[in-house]
């Protein structure tokens, strides 16, 4: 049984104002790109929402949704925060 190769995506941070979008997920390129100017919780949010965009292209938008919210609640809940280097 040979080892599944892990996916490394790579976390963008720049200004997407002209996307008029918090985040966006490249499928093809394994790349996540984040609006750098979100606040702490807004960002959790969107990291993992476009996350469930990489990880199953094949949900719903709705159901995307549906489940950042519960994840980011529960992250955020317990403490998740992004440090500043």
């Amino acid at each position: 049984m040979s080892k599944a190769k892990k996916k490394k995506i790579k976390v963008i941070y720049r200004k997407l104002a002209r996307e008029k979008a918090w985040g966006v997920a490249w499928h093809d390129h394994d790349i996540i790109e984040i609006d750098s100017r979100l606040s702490k919780k807004p960002l959790l949010s969107t990291l993992v929402h476009e996350s469930l965009h990489i990880s199953n292209q094949s949900l719903s938008e709705s159901t995307v949704l549906r489940m950042e919210k519960i994840i980011a609640d529960i992250l955020w809940r317990q403490g998740y925060r992004k440090v500043d280097q």
